[in-house]
């Protein structure tokens, strides 16, 4: 198993928004799917893990980018492990295009879940080992984010379309919701250069998320979810990114 994984991509029409720039979700897709098929030639792909009961759940996200890739373009992919810390399996992901230019670069935390109680399985305990890979390159490993006072909020419900296979709401689709919040009018005038995306607890079909958001600074936006359950509220997701 080579220790860098690559691939190519197309930036078609499902991968692009009304402007014809891929959209910051899809830059999660494909870190997430480089991420599956890399860990597949490792044997710790979805179907060899469930069989021991277990499944692999992101925490975090970071991405900074250079230029974002636009429909017609075929992107280059490179991941790889970073080595394991104690709670969490990182990788990092960087993309290039046909010049050789980097578009975007991202590094991902994940953790092992038990698949019957959801309950995180710390790496020492999992029987499940990667080695990782430093090419000195990598971002570093981003924080959690303190929960802020922000001003306006909206409500949306998670529906049948924003799962995936372990029956909770898929990484990708906190972007498009995030996205959606303002108008198209705002993302033809500004670029998003980087974010962070933390994911605190899971989403499941029919609850209803209440998205506070602001501009706790210029050129910021940050964003937080919550669930509430009776008297008490669960943070599902947080959010912050940066726009030029």
């Amino acid at each position: 198993m080579e220790p860098i994984y690559q691939k190519e991509f197309e930036i078609d029409d499902s991968r692009v928004d009304c402007f014809g720039a891929m959209k910051p979700s899809q830059i999660l897709y494909v870190a997430q799917e480089m991420g599956g098929e890399h860990s597949a030639l490792m044997s710790l792909d979805y179907d060899t893990l469930a069989k021991r009961r277990l499944f692999w759940a992101v925490t975090r996200h970071r991405v900074q980018i250079t230029r974002m890739p636009r429909r017609g373009e075929t992107i280059r992919v490179e991941t790889w492990p970073m080595p394991t810390t104690r709670v969490a399996y990182p990788r990092s992901v960087v993309a290039y295009d046909a010049d050789g230019r980097e578009c975007f670069r991202a590094i991902s935390l994940w953790v092992l879940m038990d698949l019957d109680t959801r309950n995180m399985i710390l790496p020492g305990k999992s029987g499940i080992t990667v080695t990782g890979t430093v090419r000195g390159t990598e971002l570093a490993i981003p924080n959690g984010l303190i929960p802020r006072q922000l001003a306006s909020d909206t409500d949306r419900s998670v529906c049948f379309t924003d799962l995936d296979r372990n029956g909770h709401m898929n990484n990708t689709r906190y972007l498009d919701w995030i996205e959606d919040l303002f108008p198209s009018s705002f993302h033809r005038e500004h670029s998003l250069k980087e974010f962070t995306v933390c994911y605190l607890a899971e989403a499941r079909e029919g609850q209803r998320l209440t998205m506070h958001y602001g501009v706790p600074e210029e050129g910021c936006i940050q964003v937080d979810a919550e669930r509430r359950e009776g008297e008490e509220s669960h943070r599902v997701f947080a959010a912050r990114l940066l726009f030029e």
